[in-house]
């Protein structure tokens, strides 16, 4: 059996190799072909077959050895691209040398003494033949990487050739034209070549030696210093590469043309094996890394709409060095747009696809991915973002993330999943048409674990937010901050909450605004500053349609009675506290009058035990993430200066709390519960004081809403004695056609907390990535059990 002696003969290469004390000289070819040229070894082959024990053993005793390993696999990979790779036995030796490189490279990395070897030139290893000398002193790492991308655009090995002739008119690999070579058809390319099964499974193996070259990030403990730039996506994404601009296209058009249901035949997945998936997941993989720039200390890489003519034009572009991020903001025509949004809106619906036959479909488990694609799009090129709020095709990314954000809010393992879906909403929240969007009914029945109601994507987007704040697990704190400015941002535009999502928010305004719970953090009473923010947009800017919320205020008055009359003195405050100590009263869905969830669908679940998940550094707060907008009469915005406190007092503490243990919605013992609490707090003892409670409660914004219920409240208690009335309906129907114009203040402006780019969040993106890239590479466990320092690896 071939197969059988092939690996037997590598393996004896590898003994051979960790027993040699002696270096092996590089000339030796006779030993060092063993390693990819008679071999037939898949990737995972030689996971098993060079054990990570004996790669280290190498690296430690016999560098040299190790040395020449890796510069003779590079040589071999130039070679192959500089001969365009046409027979099969080379192709073979390329894949062989991928696999190895692939295997080794994490261990390079992990060794702070060897992380500048593939930056060194090799001495006196000229590449044989007549090379210029100047070729000669290019370093390791950049042979590397030229010889990968000429090998992703090389005619019937990545791609189909464009002549049907004889080997001897065989394409020159230097001189055919990347771009006519695209791997799909999408932005700034038409022509959708025929599916070549082999090609996929060749340019997904040079993806994968790609990605773990990138990889290199993983082993620097994490920084804000933006200077901190991977080296190699610095120079792939360089000039250097001439095919910058086909690869990102490809990779782009690769992930956006993808449709894993096929050709809607139920069980399909099941008859054939999908050769694109994989290298979908490693196109995405690779497509997010070479994106991982930190916008907030450049100037902002989005165009000014100046640019006509081709997808990308080829004038001298602006803003960053990276050809990615700058191929990515300039992409401007509406039918690219479309095709990306499409694309990725059906891929994030997938997991969502419910068939009446269990399993007929295919799940696609790259949505993380995803989420962060579809993050740097918006970031990086505001033309995007304003186009996919241009119509309701944002409710096709909001229903995913609303779904995948209820369905991770118990799982410990998917706190990162819950950030990025969060950041999104916040950043989409920045601008008016998401508020307005959101008034679109909901009729999509996504099975989710949430009450049955009938409304708007606004109300589904209220009672999921509730349901992750009362029944979420406890790290997920730092994001309730979050989530209530994405509502306060859309409130002022809702035009008609349903029953369900009011009684959703008068009682999140219920149990933050308990004694305990403002005494209990520095910075809790900023929750009810934002709930009180919402009402009054509501009612001020949206009073007409809005009488299921006006009616909740009316029968929950007494909340805001109570918070009007927060006791200050130093008594009271203890008193508060200890009250807690007395009945954990954790936030609960008892009188949230929560009904029956839908249809079909399952409860949260919390991880499996075991499962492994990647620590992530804290987010920056609230104040931090956002900066305040004031929207004028004519629509338009304007930044207000950092100093405006218009609402919570005292800047938000950075939330370093995010894996710490915050309150949360479960009941434990109090003692416990307490220390949790004031966990929250910034400084290690801080205590209550009533100077601290006057300062905000000064300032709670409770004008708009006692003037209502000092106009409302009689008239609606002089009806039900009038008609002797006990019938909701009734009254919602006199609120419906009451009117407050001029009964209230003056309406105040309305101000937006936008998004803004920070060296905090883009930090906090490329540990959530790499941990992403990380689990999700388990065959073969490319990094697994080596020494990574930009997270840590944990079971739950």
């Amino acid at each position: 059996m071939g197969s059988a002696d092939s690996k037997l003969n590598f393996r004896k290469a590898v003994i051979q190799l960790t027993t040699k004390t002696q270096p092996v000289e590089a000339t030796d070819d006779a030993f060092w072909d063993q390693f990819w040229a008679d071999t037939a070894t898949s990737v995972q082959d030689v996971f098993a077959l060079v054990p990570a024990a004996e790669i280290r053993a190498v690296r430690e005793e016999s560098p040299s050895n190790l040395a020449t390993l890796c510069y003779k696999a590079v040589e071999k990979l130039v070679q192959g691209a500089e001969s365009g790779c046409h027979t099969e036995k080379e192709r073979q030796i390329v894949l062989n040398c991928c696999r190895l490189l692939t295997r080794i490279l994490p261990y390079i990395f992990e060794d702070p003494d060897w992380r500048g070897f593939f930056w060194s030139t090799v001495p006196g290893a000229g590449r044989g033949g007549g090379d210029e000398d100047d070729e000669n002193a290019r370093p390791l790492a950049e042979s590397l990487l030229l010889a990968v991308a000429d090998l992703l655009f090389c005619p019937d090995f990545t791609v189909q050739s464009h002549r049907r002739s004889t080997v001897d008119t065989a394409e020159d690999i230097h001189s055919i034209d990347s771009c006519e070579y695209i791997w799909e058809a999408g932005v700034g390319f038409a022509h959708s070549p025929q599916p070549n099964y082999i090609h996929d499974l060749n340019r997904t193996e040079l993806l994968k030696l790609l990605l773990t070259c990138f990889s290199e990030a993983m082993y620097l403990p994490p920084s804000s210093e933006s200077s901190n730039a991977n080296p190699w996506v610095q120079f792939f994404c360089s000039t250097e590469n001439r095919h910058a601009l086909p690869l990102f296209t490809s990779l782009l058009n690769v992930v956006c043309a993808y449709d894993p249901v096929g050709y809607g035949i139920p069980y399909n997945h099941l008859l054939f094996s999908d050769y694109r998936e994989p290298l979908v997941e490693e196109a995405a993989q690779v497509l997010i890394v070479t994106l991982d720039y930190d916008s907030s200390t450049s100037s902002s890489p989005t165009v000014d709409g100046t640019t006509t003519g081709t997808a990308m034009d080829d004038v001298d572009p602006p803003g960053p060095d990276n050809l990615f991020v700058n191929y990515l903001s300039r992409i401007h025509r509406e039918e690219d747009f479309q095709f990306i949004l499409k694309g990725v809106a059906r891929l994030l619906s997938n997991p969502l696809v419910q068939t009446y036959l269990p399993n007929s479909a295919k799940k696609i488990q790259f949505h993380q991915e995803l989420l962060v694609l579809f993050w740097k799009l918006c970031d990086f090129n505001k033309k995007f973002l304003f186009f996919v709020l241009k119509s309701s095709d944002v409710l096709d990314i909001l229903v995913p993330i609303l779904y995948f954000l209820n369905d991770a809010r118990a799982d410990q393992s998917r706190v990162g999943l819950m950030h990025i879906g969060v950041f999104i909403l916040l950043l989409l929240s920045g601008e008016r048409n998401f508020g307005v969007r959101l008034n679109k009914p909901y009729s999509v029945r996504v099975p989710m674990d949430i009450p049955v109601f009938t409304g708007t994507h606004a109300d589904l987007l209220i009672i999921v937010f509730h349901k992750i704040i009362t029944s979420g697990h406890q790290r997920l704190q730092p994001l309730f901050d979050c989530l209530l400015t994405i509502v306060v941002n859309v409130s002022p535009y809702l035009k008609s909450l349903s029953m369900v999502a009011a009684n959703k928010l008068l009682h999140l305004l219920e149990a933050f605004s308990t004694t305990w719970f403002l005494f209990s953090a520095v910075q809790n009473h900023h929750l009810v500053f934002f709930l009180l923010e919402v009402f009054n947009n509501i009612i001020q800017y949206q009073f007409d349609g809005n009488s299921n919320l006006v009616y909740a205020v009316i029968r929950k008055r007494n909340v805001f009675h109570q918070l009007a009359n927060l006791p200050t003195d130093s008594q009271s405050i203890q008193k508060g506290l200890q009250r807690k100590k007395k009945t954990p009263e954790p936030i609960s869905r008892t009188n949230s009058q929560d009904g029956v969830s839908m249809e079909g669908s399952r409860p949260a679940a919390p991880a499996e035990p075991g499962t492994l998940k990647t620590s992530l550094v804290a987010t920056p707060g609230i104040d931090k993430l956002t900066e305040k907008s004031q929207v004028s009469e004519d629509g338009t915005m304007r930044s207000l200066e950092p100093e405006s406190s218009q609402s919570p007092p005292e800047g938000n503490p950075p939330s370093a709390v995010s894996d710490g243990e915050p309150w949360s919605g479960e009941a434990s013992h109090p003692r416990r519960d307490r220390r949790r609490l004031s966990s929250a707090s910034s400084s290690g003892q801080w205590t209550p004081t009533p100077d601290w409670v006057m300062s905000w409660k000064s300032k709670l914004p409770l004008q708009t809403i006692m003037r209502l219920l000092q106009v409302l409240v009689p008239q609606v208690e002089k009806i039900c004695i009038d008609k002797g009335l006990t019938d909701e309906s009734e009254i919602l129907k006199f609120l419906q056609h009451g009117t407050l114009v001029g009964l209230l203040p003056v309406p105040h402006p309305i101000l937006i907390r936008k998004y803004q780019a920070n060296s905090g969040t883009a930090m906090w993106f490329r540990t959530y990535m790499w941990g992403v890239i990380y689990l999700r590479n388990v065959d073969p466990p490319i990094w697994y059990d080596t020494d990574v320092k930009l997270f840590e690896i944990q079971r739950v």
